[in-house]
């Protein structure tokens, strides 16, 4: 008689430890630009690329899976008048998630490793570390300079 009573208890323990355990639903990130900022970027160097006004995109130095589109490409397309698509810059901005890429990302049995985001970006600068061109007065390459 006490067996069945134990057992009937461990039966409804089981059964209902689900239902106890669970803590709701996880918010998932809104996508977009200006709604949910992921991170922010201050002086990233990044190769920018562009073919017009209207798209530009980056991928940050060392993150070969990641890849980011400008919020506001009409803004920022005057800063790239001495640049060439390719080239290493200087970007600092917000960044969230991309609306495609999280409509996919849910549908998807698997975990890609390669993210994409939008980034509403504030500056936009030249990296002139490692160019040919003075720091300072200077040029780097002086003939005076003795090693």
């Amino acid at each position: 008689m006490r067996g069945n009573i134990i057992r009937k208890i461990v039966i409804s323990l089981i059964i209902l430890a689900p239902v106890f355990s669970y803590t709701g639903c996880k918010k998932q990130a809104k996508c977009g630009c200006g709604k949910d900022i992921l991170y922010s970027l201050t002086n990233q160097s990044a190769y920018v690329y562009w073919t017009s006004s209207s798209s530009i995109s980056f991928m940050v130095v060392g993150d070969l899976y990641s890849q980011y589109t400008f919020c506001n490409p009409s803004e920022m397309y005057g800063n790239l008048t001495d640049a060439k698509s390719g080239d290493v810059l200087l970007v600092s901005g917000h960044v969230y998630w991309d609306c495609n890429y999280v409509m996919q990302s849910s549908n998807s049995s698997y975990q890609n490793p390669y993210k994409v985001y939008n980034v509403q970006v504030t500056g936009l600068t030249q990296n002139l570390y490692g160019k040919d061109k003075p720091a300072s007065s200077a040029p780097l390459n002086s003939p005076d300079t003795k090693n």
